[in-house]
Order: structure tokens, then C-alpha cells, then sequence
């Protein structure tokens, strides 16, 4: 039976899902993927939709998530490498079999892997959270939000630690966020200073 002219004929006779793809097919304007002729599609328009009178740009919240996963991620990998080199040079001077050796350098990998994860996420729930809270209170999302996000970091985290401690803590974060700062905005920078 043919489909065009079926009992229930609930396809019509010009459906791009049904057009038979092959050289006498004589549609190379339909895309292959999407079973849709491009030509309906707005390839000119913007690529993400916006409510009226939003920022065209994601704030300090929507970006937490991508910052705090990025850096457990890497935290993660960076300690089971640093694992993985410690667990393989103190298993070279052992002399017990292979299969506890193994037990034993995964244990590094991932007691090391998960340690850096911890600290590193941590470290970037309370740099997302202090610069959420500063484009909220500021109404802006600019390198004053940063820096000052940084320090108050690097304080929080190493408050346990004493006075000492936590001013070198802020410093650090003070100085990791004012490079990162100057290097982001070189091109504002160049537009004031030139």
C-alpha cells in the first residue's frame, strides 16, 4: 500500500520526513540531521534569548557552577598526579608483589586526588559566593567585585590559622585576583592608558 494514498493518510504529500534520500532525491537544501530545510531557520538572529532589559552577559551566580565543578575537577587531577609520583616512588623501594603495590598507589592517587578536590572546591564555593554577594550588593560585576572577592578568600580560609596566617592567606588571594584582574581588562586598560 502506498503511504501517500493510505486508509488513514496522516502524512501529506510534501512531509520532508518523508522525501528519499539518494541522487534522484533532489533535495540538497534539507539538512540530513534535522530533517528541516534551513532555510526556515533564523541563522541571522542572536543566538540566546534574553528577557527585555537583562544583562547580555551571565552574573557571578550562574557562573559559580561552572567554577566550583572546573575546580574539583582539577583539584582532583592535579592531586591523583601528585599521588600517583609519590605513590610510585615510595612503591619503588618496597619489596612486597605487584598486587599490593597497586592497592597501595591507588590508595595515594585517591586519598591525594581527593584532598586537593576538597580544598580546591571549597576554596572556589567561597570566591563564588563572596562575589555573588558583592554583584548583588554593588549592582555591578566588575575587578573591584574580584579582587575583593579574592582577599576576603584568602582571609575566610586561612582564618583558623592566626592573624599572621590570615593576612598572608588575603594576600595571596589579593595577588592571584589582581593579575587575574589586569590580564582580563589589558584592552581597558590600553583604552584609558594610550
Amino acid at each position: 500500500m502506498d503511504r501517500q494514498s493510505g486508509y488513514l493518510n496522516i502524512f501529506p504529500s510534501a512531509d520532508p520526513g518523508m522525501m528519499q534520500y539518494g541522487p534522484n532525491a533532489g533535495m540538497q537544501s534539507l539538512s540530513p540531521y534535522l530533517n528541516v530545510d534551513p532555510a526556515y531557520l533564523n541563522q541571522d538572529g542572536p543566538q540566546w534569548i534574553f528577557p527585555e532589559g537583562a544583562s547580555r552577559q551571565r552574573g557571578r551566580f550562574e557562573l559559580a557552577f561552572g567554577q566550583i565543578g572546573g575546580a574539583v575537577m582539577a583539584g582532583a587531577f592535579l592531586g591523583g598526579v601528585q599521588g600517583f609520583y609519590g605513590g610510585y616512588k615510595q612503591m619503588a623501594f618496597t619489596d612486597q608483589k605487584a598486587s599490593i603495590k597497586r592497592t597501595q598507589l591507588l590508595n595515594h592517587i585517591s586519598k591525594r586526588g581527593a584532598g586537593l578536590a576538597n580544598t580546591l572546591g571549597v576554596v572556589a564555593v567561597m570566591y563564588s559566593g563572596f562575589g555573588a554577594i558583592l554583584q548583588l550588593a554593588r549592582g555591578v560585576d566588575d575587578e573591584i567585585n574580584t579582587v575583593v572577592a579574592g582577599t576576603a578568600t584568602g582571609l575566610l580560609y586561612k582564618s583558623t590559622g592566626g592573624l599572621r596566617t590570615c593576612l598572608k592567606g588575603g594576600a595571596v588571594g589579593f595577588g592571584l585576583t589582581a593579575i587575574y584582574s589586569l590580564w582580563t581588562s589589558k584592552e581597558r586598560l590600553k583604552q584609558v592608558f594610550y
